[in-house]
């Protein structure tokens, strides 16, 4: 159980998704049911099955969408992937509403840097292979390989802000992030960090995802023409999940630490669990079994009961086998529990942001928490699992919030379940 009288808490947040950059155009467009999620003008598609995708917006479309230039030297821009300039743009905006600049070597050293993918960076491997059959392997790029290499969104953050304390980069499918963040707060835990730099992020919209993921018949195709009504977790007419990009960033520590800076805590990091299904590559164990140890094991970390949780950003990504696992994995550890448990899947907005899923939809929870506002689950017309509990069709609504739950499980059997508790405890409504 995390200490009640010195828990871990969240002071500095920051996120770039497709429904654009920064926290609060995030959670804006969320409550108000955009969904970000376009045509793929990346690259050509045309024999592709799925074209459509979860794309961030950039300011020459989008006054609020991402510009790489607010916390990149443009100098570095061509020496890294899309994925970690997702990462070091949201990890300023979170250091910056945390006020975290570390000045001495004390607390350089004592901040850690744990910044997950799932992926890394595909699309410049996918030119690299281009560049090396049409041109030849010396145009290659010098910066080749540290553009890609998986652990790079964390050395930047590092280097650019001179944080000399752990490091690490899960690469655990879609559960990377939420890993991440699990990580940062073991560290805090054993002393051997005080403040976390935690999060995830994703930059493959590129042919070797798209066809990929593709070919294995993951990605949903039946609404290309209609980009928006593509990702419907919990619905009967889904056919698969949307390829998104983004990051988002998390600053943590342990409250006293928060307060003796001057920090204002935004939420309580309270438990966290993690497990493998050790079952199929690629596929949940169809009776949650996993998740229920993960989802468990965060209840237990916070000394939580399941009756006590209001609210669950599920994993769900609007994959049948998916969806139908994790609400049989809910209803074993909430099982007395109905329509007074809230669970939806922001994925309907935002679609699937793989390896930095977790840390979004964190964002999203807590977020959620602070204006006590559960999102909606867009698209959310025919559900055919989970009718036993509120799935918020279509429409957030106000709802006091004291503990949340965010899911997220990846390919291997990686499952991984983050508690956030309100830092003065509200009312059910």
């Amino acid at each position: 159980m995390t200490s009640l009288f010195d828990p871990i808490v969240v002071t500095g947040m920051g996120a770039v998704s497709p429904l654009g950059a920064g926290v609060g155009t995030n959670w804006s467009r969320l409550v108000a049911g955009r969904s970000g999620i376009v045509r793929n003008t990346r690259f050509d598609v045309s024999e592709f099955a799925a074209r459509i995708a979860g794309l961030v917006p950039t300011t020459e479309t989008d006054p609020q969408g991402f510009d790489p230039l607010g916390a990149i030297d443009a100098k570095d821009i061509k020496k890294m992937d899309l994925f970690i300039q997702y990462g070091l743009v949201a990890a300023h905006e979170a250091l910056a509403q945390a006020g975290w600049a570390p000045r001495t070597e004390e607390e350089r050293g004592s901040t850690a840097t744990i910044i997950g993918t799932g992926v890394g960076g595909s699309p410049v491997m996918a030119h690299a292979v281009e560049t090396i059959i049409e041109k030849g392997p010396r145009r290659l790029s010098p910066f080749t390989v540290p553009a890609f290499l998986a652990n790079l969104a964390a050395g930047w953050i590092s280097i650019r802000h001179g944080f000399k304390g752990p490091i690490g980069a899960p690469v655990t499918a879609c559960a990377a992030s939420a890993q991440a963040i699990g990580d940062g707060m073991r560290l805090i835990l054993t002393g051997e960090a005080e403040v976390a730099v935690v999060g995830g992020a994703e930059g493959s919209i590129d042919p070797i995802s798209v066809g990929g993921f593709g070919a294995a018949r993951a990605l949903a195709t039946a609404f290309n023409d209609d980009p928006e009504a593509a990702s419907r977790p919990f619905d009967r007419r889904r056919d698969g999940f949307v390829l998104a990009e983004g990051a988002a960033v998390l600053v943590i520590e342990k409250l006293s630490h928060a307060k003796a800076r001057g920090a204002t805590p935004l939420a309580i990091l309270s438990g966290y669990g993690t497990s493998a299904d050790a079952y199929h590559v690629t596929s949940g164990e169809p009776s949650g079994a996993g998740a229920q140890v993960a989802m468990r094991n965060a209840l237990r970390m916070a000394g939580v009961s399941p009756g006590e949780v209001d609210y669950i950003n599920a994993h769900s990504t609007s994959t049948g086998v998916g969806d139908a696992a994790e609400l049989a994995g809910i209803s074993a550890v909430f099982a007395e529990r109905g329509r007074d448990l809230s669970i939806s899947s922001t994925k309907s907005s935002t679609g699937h942001l793989m390896g930095a899923a977790g840390a979004i939809e964190s964002v999203f929870s807590i977020e959620a928490i602070r204006h006590g506002m559960v999102p909606a689950t867009l698209n959310l017309e025919d559900p055919d699992v989970g009718g036993q509990f509120d799935l918020v069709p279509r429409v957030a609504r106000p709802k006091a919030l004291r503990h949340v739950l965010s899911n997220s499980f990846g390919f291997g059997g990686v499952n991984a379940s983050l508690l956030f508790s309100a830092v003065q405890p509200n009312r059910r409504s």
